[in-house]
């Protein structure tokens, strides 16, 4: 038997083989492979507990020993004499292995080893989360002995630890696999769970400096030296901070790691599970759901080598009780007499179609159907806006956006197929960040950096500081106050920066990942391109929202259409109009803020909305009086909002977890879902279709199947003809920092007062703190210290909120998070990065008596 590399490629190095015996069978295997790894492909079981493919080899465990035989020099194979781990010996050339199957040896010490495992391990299965699902269970039975020889007391400890206030941990079940420890340190970088102890008293427990050893580790400054995945604590000061802890309760082989909000709620045997796509970022990671009665009550992260591995962030598998929110909008509403009152789809469709008609007579009508679209969706608002509204002014960007990212986007991403891959991060001799805080705003992405930078590959961030996700990647901080990162991107081309050598970034394969806040920032796109192609990188552009990848596709800016097809050209005008029976509108339509300016001055009729966060905007307060002096307002959405407030027709749209669908993701990989509840909610294709019916316009989007087949004729034909023109180097003039300001520099923490974490307790318990940052230089000119309190504030509002001062921060620049709670940047300070805000030092109130001190005095 000979099993080799599924790579395919002409240009991939020989496989050197190594040839064994195994079970009485001759394999081989590449060289380097574990034993166990290689009875895998034999098809040959071996138990394990501590072993996991994704993590370094530990042999903790011991339940996957194998009796072995080596050739010595002259040839003769001798066994080695004692049984050993398969999960740590890789193979050699003659090697005989003999594994539970054919060797009493082995199968008396994986015996040996079971008995000594469950030795203290309770006996509390039928109440156990993990009951039904347990290797522990499964293999006690397959490779245990019958009965067990002790009689002692059983240890126990007081249960269950909270390690945050989303993982729990009974520490009497726990087989010290060391599963959860390794993750945290190979793969998350979160050392917040550590082994303790030695001898009988060794458990897993929460991170302790004093029983580690690391105590000193952190100055008040920062890390010290500290290589990379050494444990530190986040400004919230929770021991297990991270934004990947649930990883460590599906990996965990026992039920000694439990998530809060599932525990005790049901037995996996109970369940029903459905695959599906991760709806919170751009990375579309598979994701399984597992539901009972109608009711979600877990999602697990579902195994795809080439985008997730084995990985999801915590908001993808603790966030989905949004969906089943008691805001959730179920029955159309129709505002009559200034009130809205529940109205039958068959009305709501009507006056809907009416009143956008007349819009459309009126001026016209803004489409804003907002970044959270499948592709399939996506697809039915262009199509709608063009041929039932007759209209270009289609803009998905519902957050800070420019001209210049609308001709980036259809230059550089539109149109241009499979790009970057998650798998050409990890071969990268260098990654670029720029305007993208990979651990905030793509989780997996980040993981799989961290996996690149510790094969080698080194990390360069655009920055006004070292975040801790960077400080992890051992990455390099390029420090630029918010709008100067294109003196940075224009600086790198020469592979030297300042003293920073960026010479790897000149290197075949080296990558650029840009986010959606160098919208932000005049000229950094146009720098960006420059830099690739006087580099040689491969760029790529990493929006926050799931559905923004395949809006740009299909098409869902002014200026674009499906296919990175210009609406200003009559050759892709023609391409479309045929694929969709009906003419296309000429002219570029207005962007964003270019629909809500026309909809307060009453140059637009109307607008039709798509589950639009109004927060999300740079100015919420200008985005509520547009809506408010449009004319006619029809809005598609799963939950009520500030949008409902202000809609003339609410027409109810599926969630994710009620629907079929698919995402595009950053890379240019489609990633298909079905549904996972039965449900009678309409997707936002299905009521368009039926709304453009009303308009006397065939939307060929009624059913999943005939949506993808509209989707297959539009694209049917890819674009060949001119693309739209890079964008031009815009620049402005640094703002002029006055006594008491500084330069806001912001973005959104992967756990945040979002609305997509609405409803888990248990998660949002685990978010970070907001403070603000600043430099000692600039806390020294505030008069504010480490831990002290500062106001951020504007003629708008004011944000007032602890202070970090950060080592090695750009002087003159403040830091917020974005739409924490406590520090809601837009609607608060009608602020973006990039302006100027005033600063000063706090005052901290007096504590107020409580009624017990009260009534003493008094």
């Amino acid at each position: 038997m000979t099993v080799t590399s599924n790579d395919t490629s002409t240009e991939a190095a020989p496989v050197e083989l190594v040839t064994f015996t195994i079970d009485g069978t001759e394999v081989s295997v590449p060289k380097g492979t574990l034993i166990i790894r290689a009875a895998e492909q034999a098809g040959i079981q071996i138990p394990r507990f501590c072993d996991h493919p994704l993590l370094a080899p530990a042999g903790a465990c011991r339940q996957c020993l194998v009796e072995v035989a080596m050739p010595d020099r002259e040839g003769n194979v001798r066994p080695m004499p004692k049984p050993q781990a398969s999960c740590t010996m890789t193979v050699a050339p003659g090697m005989v292995v003999k594994t539970q199957h054919t060797s009493a040896a082995a199968d008396k010490a994986q015996q040996g080893v079971m008995e000594l495992l469950l030795m203290n391990h309770p006996l509390d299965c039928p109440v156990c989360d993990k009951g039904g699902e347990c290797p522990l269970q499964n293999q006690a039975m397959s490779n245990g002995r019958t009965d067990s020889r002790f009689v002692d007391v059983k240890r126990t400890f007081p249960k269950p630890i909270a390690l945050s206030t989303q993982i729990l941990l009974d520490r009497e079940r726990c087989v010290l696999c060391q599963r959860c420890t390794r993750f945290s340190e190979e793969i998350a970088g979160d050392a917040f769970i550590a082994l303790q102890d030695r001898g009988a008293h060794q458990q897993i427990g929460r991170f302790d400096e004093d029983v580690l050893g690391f105590a000193g580790a952190e100055s008040s400054t920062g890390p010290v030296d500290r290589p990379v995945g050494e444990a530190a604590t986040d400004s919230s000061g929770r021991p297990f901070s991270s934004y990947y802890s649930g990883n460590t309760v599906q990996i965990c082989p026992v039920g000694a790691l439990t998530g809060a909000g599932y525990r005790f709620r049901s037995r996996p045997f109970d369940l029903v599970s459905t695959e599906s796509i991760a709806e919170h970022d751009a990375n579309g990671s598979a994701i399984r759901i597992d539901h009972r009665r109608g009711q979600v009550l877990r999602r697990l992260s579902g195994e795809d080598p080439v985008v997730n591995e084995e990985w999801i962030t915590d908001k993808d598998r603790f966030a989905f009780t949004w969906q089943s929110a008691p805001d959730r909008l179920t029955t159309p509403l129709v505002r009559e007499n200034g009130e809205l009152r529940p109205a039958s789809w068959v009305e709501a469709l009507e006056v809907a179609a009416a009143g956008l008609a007349a819009a459309r007579r009126d001026g016209g009508v803004g489409v804003l159907p907002g970044g959270r679209l499948t592709v399939e969706d996506a697809f039915a608002w262009s199509r709608f806006a063009r041929t039932a509204l007759g209209t270009n002014d289609v803009d998905q960007r519902v957050r800070v956006h420019s001209a210049e990212e609308a001709a980036f986007l259809a230059h550089a991403v539109a149109g241009s197929g499979m790009g970057v891959t998650f798998g050409d991060l990890e071969k990268a001799p260098a990654v670029l960040l720029a305007g993208l805080e990979a651990e905030e705003e793509a989780g997996v992405t980040y993981l799989r950096l961290r996996k690149a930078a510790r094969s080698g590959t080194k990390i360069f961030s655009i920055a006004p500081y070292a975040t801790r996700g960077l400080l992890r990647l051992d990455g390099t901080l390029l420090p630029a106050a918010p709008g100067t990162e294109s003196e940075w991107l224009d600086g790198l081309r020469s592979g030297q920066a300042g003293d920073v050598d960026t010479s790897a970034l000149t290197q075949p394969g080296a990558v650029i990942l840009v986010g959606e806040r160098l919208a932000g920032s005049p000229g950094a796109y146009a720098a960006a391109l420059r830099l690739a192609e006087a580099t040689g990188a491969r760029l790529a552009w990493i929006p926050r929202r799931a559905g923004e990848r395949g809006g740009v596709e299909a098409g869902l800016l002014p200026g674009l259409l499906p296919g990175g097809r210009p609406v200003t050209d009559a050759a892709a005008r023609a391409q479309v109009a045929q694929a969709w029976g009906a003419e296309v509108p000429a002219e570029a339509g207005r962007d964003t803020a270019g629909i809500l300016d026309a909809l307060a001055s009453g140059a637009l009729g109307g607008a039709l909305v798509g589950g639009v966060e109004l927060g999300d905007l740079p100015d919420p307060e200008a985005a509520r009086a547009a809506l408010d002096a449009a004319g006619f307002v029809v809005s598609l959405e799963v939950r009520a909002s500030e949008v409902t407030e202000r809609a003339d027709v609410v027409l109810p749209v599926a969630p994710p977890v009620e629907r079929a669908g698919s995402y595009w993701n950053w890379e240019g990989r489609v990633r298909s879902f079905g549904a996972a509840l039965e449900s009678n909610a309409l997707p936002d294709h299905r009521v368009l279709h039926v709304l453009a019916q009303q308009l006397g316009v065939d939307l060929q989007a009624a059913t999943p199947a005939e949506a993808h087949l509209s989707i297959a004729m539009t694209q049917q034909e890819a674009w060949s003809g001119d693309r739209v023109a890079a964008p031009q180097d815009v620049r402005t003039a640094a703002p002029q920092v006055g006594p008491g300001q500084a330069v806001l520099a912001t973005w959104r923490l992967q756990l945040d007062a979002g609305r997509g974490q609405d409803g888990e307790q248990f998660l949002a318990g685990t978010a970070k703190q907001p403070v603000a940052r600043l430099s000692p230089a600039t806390a020294e000119g505030f008069g504010v210290a480490d831990g002290g309190r500062v106001a951020v504030s504007t003629s708008r509002g004011r944000v007032e909120v602890p202070v970090a001062v950060t080592a090695g921060m750009v002087d003159g620049v403040v830091w917020l998070p974005l739409n924490s709670v406590g520090s809601r940047v837009h609607a608060t300070l009608g602020a973006a990065a990039g302006d100027l805000v005033d600063v000063s030092a706090a005052q901290v109130a007096p504590v107020a008596p409580t009624s017990d001190n009260s009534e003493r005095q008094g």
